[in-house]
């Protein structure tokens, strides 16, 4: 069945709750975004959150797409773009799932535009905003999966160590190519490689830059599976939906614990352990699951 999406512009109003709000009118908003259609769906609005990134929206999921033809490549406004998106829908109260993928079957992207690395005035606003990026990446309570249609190099390989699934197709290559061009990935990135990879993996990958294909990509855990490019983006969106599904807090508790523990000491962690149990332990979802799990295993004995 298809898909009937919902595009917004986060950054233009503040937050997503606001936009959605804003698309339940009937009025004209001006040429920037464009009229309401298809009444007979609640009247969703098609708009763009900018040419280099389209967001689409429906109910509890979103696919972010990279739009910098030919490859995708990661300029200080793509970046931008994004880190505005998803500090938006991680306000909201119960915040979406997100696809993030690129245009074209060629490049999720080709990582960093080395344009921007002409000196140290116009390459450090850039790292530092590629940096917070990649922080709300980690840090995002819902489950964000990236759907990788041919090369994920550079800057954008560091975007599927921080997703929580990575759908790719067949013709996917991924690595970090820096040493060979002059640049350095990002330390953030570096470290994720470690913690994902191992370091003999991530050791082979940054000193040579050579790149890998999709088997041997999750041979090493740096994809999670492979299916045909036409299948990506949809495979991306079921799996998506199906964590969605997954109870929000005990997600996002996990999800927390697996990104952000590993710097923490003993008491911040206890006091994790406790501050998490106060906020599942009375949740009716939390307590119906427990419910059924004792039920099931009394039958059982």
């Amino acid at each position: 069945m298809p898909l009937m999406w919902e595009s917004c512009c986060s950054t233009e109003y503040g937050n997503a709750e606001r936009c959605r709000s804003f698309l339940s009118s009937s009025e004209e908003i001006g040429d920037q975004f464009g009229r309401l259609f298809d009444e007979a769906s609640n009247t969703l609005l098609n708009m763009h959150h900018s040419d280099i990134l389209i967001v689409e929206r429906e109910l509890d999921l979103v696919v972010m797409t990279m739009n910098r033809p030919p490859a995708n490549a990661l300029n200080n406004d793509l970046i931008s773009s994004l880190l505005d998106s998803i500090r938006a829908f991680a306000s909201e109260p119960s915040p979406p799932g997100i696809v993030l993928t690129g245009n074209g079957d060629r490049f999720f992207s080709a990582g960093g535009d080395i344009k921007e690395v002409a000196s140290l005035e116009v390459a450090t606003p850039r790292l530092r905003a590629f940096h917070a990026w990649l922080c709300e990446l980690e840090r995002y309570p819902g489950p964000v999966v990236c759907a990788v249609r041919g090369y994920a190099v550079g800057g954008a390989f560091e975007f599927l160590l921080h997703a929580d699934y990575v759908v790719a197709n067949h013709e996917c290559q991924v690595g970090f190519p820096e040493i060979n061009h002059g640049l350095l990935p990002a330390v953030k990135g570096m470290r994720q490689a470690v913690q994902m990879l191992g370091r003999r993996a991530a050791q082979s990958l940054l000193y040579w830059g050579e790149l890998i294909d999709a088997s041997k990509a999750v041979e090493v855990g740096a994809i999670d599976e492979i299916t045909e490019t036409g299948q990506v983006r949809d495979r991306a969106i079921s799996i998506c939906r199906k964590l969605r599904a997954k109870d929000k807090k005990l997600f996002a508790a996990i999800k927390r614990s697996l990104n952000l523990t590993g710097l923490m000491d003993d008491d911040a962690l206890d006091a994790m352990t406790i501050d998490d149990l106060k906020e599942y332990l009375g949740e009716k979802a939390s307590a119906d699951a427990r419910a059924r799990f004792l039920s099931k295993n009394i039958k059982q004995s």
